[in-house]
């Protein structure tokens, strides 16, 4: 009986730590494209051709992120200005010395849920990872 008792942990835990490296790569990789995105927004939204992130440079984002396996429809944008403006407005881009802020998240899915084996408690559903940046705009009209 012992035997089949260490057997079972024993199997366990090989099957654990087998499978542990690959989602923490998954939630690494994960994070760093989100990152990335977020500075890539910032740097093209806040440039001097443009002074704002609208919803179109959202949306091809989103489509970016899929191609990393993503679910574009579970990405979410939040921008704001130091001026208290709209941030996303094509029509109103901000000038030059105001600062945008962005922020996107993902939730976590079930990437932790294989730790449930060795006692660990999971992310709850609702939580997500984020990613967030700032940058001043340098729009001049």
């Amino acid at each position: 009986m012992k035997q089949i008792l260490i057997f079972v942990l024993f199997a366990a835990l090989m099957c654990w730590l087998m499978f542990s490296p690959i989602y923490k790569h998954v939630l690494i990789v994960r994070q760093a494209v989100l990152q990335q995105e977020v500075d890539y927004l910032l740097e093209i939204g806040a440039s001097g051709t443009y002074g704002y992130i609208s919803e179109d440079m959202q949306e091809q984002s989103r489509q970016r992120l899929a191609r990393f396996g993503m679910r574009p429809d579970d990405i979410i944008f939040e921008l704001a200005a130091t001026s208290g403006l709209a941030a996303s407005n094509p029509n109103a881009p901000l000038l030059r010395g105001t600062g945008i802020s962005l922020t996107m998240s993902y939730p976590y899915e079930d990437l932790f849920e294989i730790d449930r084996l060795i006692g660990l408690t999971p992310p709850l559903p609702n939580e997500r990872m984020r990613a967030f940046g700032m940058k001043m705009s340098e729009y001049v009209p």
